[in-house]
C-alpha cells in the first residue's frame, strides 16, 4: 500500500489541498463564510441548478434510449453482434472534446443540418443532452445487459404460465432482477454528466456552464481562486455522494440471483415484434452512433478544394495553424502517444499494487483505502492541473519544465480503471496456492510471477488498455500543464476550435478523426483479449 498512498499523497492530496487553502484560507485561518458567500449568488445558483437538472435528464434520456439496446443484446444473437458490441463502446472511450466535435460537425455551423435545413442547435441544451446520451449509451448497454444475459429467462416465463401479461411478467420479475444493475448504470452515467467538461465546453457556449466548467472559467479567465476553492468542494461533496450511492447499489447486484451461462439465454428474434426491436435498436444505434462518428471523418476530409486529405496534410505545417502552434499540429499525435504510454506504466504499476493490497486486507483500512482511489473521480480535473502548477515547482519536486507532468496527471485518472478491472480478477485467485508455492521454498517475488501473474496476465492487458485510452483523451487537467511546444490531441483540438476560420476548424475535424480511429482500435484489441463479459463493464 505504501507507493499507492505516496503516489497520491504526493500527486493529488497536496496539490488539491495547496488550491483549495489558496482559496479559502487567508492571512493564516480559514474563511469558511466564503461558502455562504459563493453559494448565494444567482449566476452560481443557475449554474449548480443547470449541472443537476441537465445530468439528470441526460441520465433518465439514456436509460429510455439505452435499455432496449441492453435487451437486444443480452438475449437476441444476429450476425455481427460482436462487432456492434464494440461499436456501441467507442464513444464511451472517446475523449469528451471529441465527442463535442462529432455533434458539432452535425449540430454547427456548417454542419449536416446547417448544410441540409439550415438549422443549428449547436449552442442548445439538446445538443449537449444527445452528446451526453451518445457517450453514455454503454455504460447502460454492458452494465445491465451484462447481468441481464445471465437471468434465467424462465422466471418470466413462469410468470406468464400463470396468467401474467407481457408487460406484467417484465415489471414484477425482471425488473426487480434487475433494479440494482440499473441503478449502479444510472449513478455511473450521472456521475459522467454531472461532471462534464469537453461536451458543454464545446456545444454549451456562454450560456450553459456545468460545475466543471465554471471552475475552469473562474480558475483560468477570471482567477477568482475563493470561487474555484468552493465550487471544487460543492463537485466533491456531490460526487462522494454519488460513488457511495454507487458502491451500495454493486454490494446489492452481488446478492443471491439465480444466474445462468449467457450463451444459454440468447436465441435469434422471434415474431414481427422482436424482429421490429431488433430494428430499432439498429437504427438508434445508426443515428445516434455512427451518424456524428461518420459526419466527423466526412468534415475531416470536406477540403477547400472538395474531398481529399487537405486538412491531414495541414497538420504538418505550423503556418497553416495561424500561430496557434509553435510546433506542426501533427505532433500533437505523437505527444499524446507518448504520454498515455508513459502513463499506462505509471498506472499499472500504482494501480496493480492497489490491487494486490486489497486483495490481501480486510476492514475499515481496506475500505478506506479503496475510497482514496476512487477520489480522482470526485475531483476537477481542473483544480488538480492547476494545483500542478502552483505546487510542483519547487526542488525536489520541480516538474513543472518536466515532460512527466502530463503523464502523471492523467495516470491519475487511469489508476481507478486498473484497480477496477485487477481486482476481481485477483481475488479470484485461490489463496492456498500462493500458500502452496510457499510451502515448496518460493520467495513472494517468485509466488507473484509463477502464481498470480499467469491468472491475471489478461486482465492487465485489459486494465492497460482501458488506462491507454483514458490518458489519451484526458482534458480537464491536461489543458493547464501541456507545454505549447508539446500539446497532447484533445488540447490540439480545443485550440483550433477556438479560433475562426474553416482551415483551423478542418484541422481539428482531422485531429480528431485520429484521436477517435487510434481509441477504437485500442478498443477493438481490448475486445479480442477480453474473455470473461459477465456483468461487468
Amino acid at each position: 500500500m505504501a507507493v499507492p498512498v505516496a503516489f497520491f499523497a504526493v500527486f493529488f492530496a497536496y496539490p488539491v489541498t495547496a488550491i483549495v487553502g489558496r482559496g479559502l484560507k487567508a492571512d493564516g485561518s480559514w474563511h469558511w463564510g466564503r461558502f455562504g458567500e459563493v453559494l448565494s449568488r444567482p449566476d452560481i445558483g443557475q449554474v449548480l441548478w443547470f449541472t443537476t437538472w441537465q445530468a439528470a435528464l441526460s441520465t433518465a434520456l439514456t436509460l429510455l434510449i439505452a435499455l432496449p439496446g441492453a435487451y437486444v443484446f443480452a438475449r437476441f444473437e444476429f450476425p455481427g453482434k460482436q462487432l456492434l458490441r464494440a461499436v456501441v463502446t467507442v464513444p464511451f472511450v472517446l475523449p469528451t472534446v471529441v465527442v463535442g466535435t462529432a455533434f458539432l460537425a452535425l449540430l454547427g455551423r456548417g454542419g449536416l443540418l446547417d448544410e441540409l435545413w439550415g438549422v443549428r442547435a449547436d449552442t442548445t441544451v439538446w445538443a449537449i443532452l444527445l452528446a451526453h446520451v451518445f457517450f453514455n449509451y454503454a455504460v447502460v448497454v454492458r452494465t445491465v445487459g451484462g447481468l441481464w444475459a445471465q437471468l434465467d429467462p424462465r422466471q418470466e416465463e413462469a410468470a406468464r404460465v400463470l396468467g401474467a401479461g407481457r408487460f406484467a411478467a417484465w415489471w414484477r420479475v425482471t425488473l426487480p432482477a434487475l433494479g440494482p444493475a440499473v441503478a449502479a448504470a444510472a449513478l455511473m452515467v450521472f456521475l459522467f454528466t454531472f461532471t462534464s467538461f469537453g461536451i458543454v465546453q464545446i456545444l454549451g457556449g456562454p450560456a450553459y456552464s456545468t460545475l466543471e466548467v465554471e471552475i475552469y472559467r473562474q480558475t483560468a479567465q477570471l482567477l477568482d481562486l475563493p470561487t474555484a476553492a468552493v465550487l471544487t468542494m460543492v463537485q466533491f461533496a456531490a460526487v462522494g455522494g454519488i460513488l457511495a450511492l454507487h458502491a451500495w447499489t454493486v454490494r446489492r447486484r452481488e446478492t443471491a440471483l439465480k444466474l445462468v451461462d449467457p450463451a444459454q439465454t440468447v436465441r435469434r428474434p422471434r415474431g414481427a415484434a422482436q424482429w421490429a426491436l431488433l430494428v430499432g435498436v439498429l437504427g438508434t444505434v445508426l443515428l445516434l452512433i455512427l451518424l456524428p462518428l461518420g459526419v466527423l471523418i466526412e468534415r475531416s476530409l470536406d477540403g477547400p478544394g472538395g474531398y481529399g486529405f487537405d486538412y491531414y496534410r495541414a497538420l504538418r505545417s505550423v503556418e497553416a495553424s495561424g500561430g496557434t502552434f509553435l510546433v506542426p499540429p501533427l505532433e500533437a499525435v505523437w505527444n499524446s502517444l507518448r504520454y498515455a504510454l508513459a502513463a499506462t506504466v505509471i498506472a499499472l504499476v500504482v494501480g496493480g499494487l492497489a490491487a494486490a493490497a486489497l486483495t490481501r486486507r480486510a476492514g475499515r483500512l481496506a475500505r478506506g483505502f479503496d475510497a482514496l482511489l476512487m477520489l480522482p473521480l470526485g475531483i476537477s480535473a481542473v483544480t488538480v492541473g492547476f494545483g500542478f502548477l502552483i505546487t510542483l515547482d519547487k526542488p525536489p519536486l520541480d516538474l513543472r519544465a518536466s515532460w512527466i507532468l502530463v503523464p502523471l496527471a492523467q495516470a491519475l485518472v487511469g489508476v481507478p480503471f486498473v484497480v477496477r478491472v485487477m481486482l476481481p480478477v485477483l481475488r479470484a485467485v485461490d489463496g492456498r496456492l500462493r500458500e502452496a508455492a510457499a510451502v515448496l521454498g518460493a520467495s513472494p517475488s517468485r509466488v507473484w510471477r509463477e502464481v498470480d501473474l499467469p491468472m491475471v496476465r489478461r486482465a492487465v492487458l485489459v486494465a492497460a488498455g482501458f488506462a491507454f485510452a483514458v490518458s489519451l483523451g484526458e482534458f480537464g487537467a491536461t489543458v493547464f500543464i501541456a507545454r505549447p511546444d508539446r500539446p497532447t490531441l484533445p488540447v490540439a483540438v480545443a485550440r483550433l476550435l477556438g479560433r475562426p476560420g474553416d482551415l483551423n476548424y478542418g484541422q481539428a475535424m482531422a485531429l480528431s478523426t485520429v484521436l477517435m480511429v487510434v481509441c477504437a482500435v485500442s478498443l477493438l484489441v481490448l475486445e479480442r483479449i477480453r474473455t470473461d463479459r459477465s456483468g461487468e463493464f
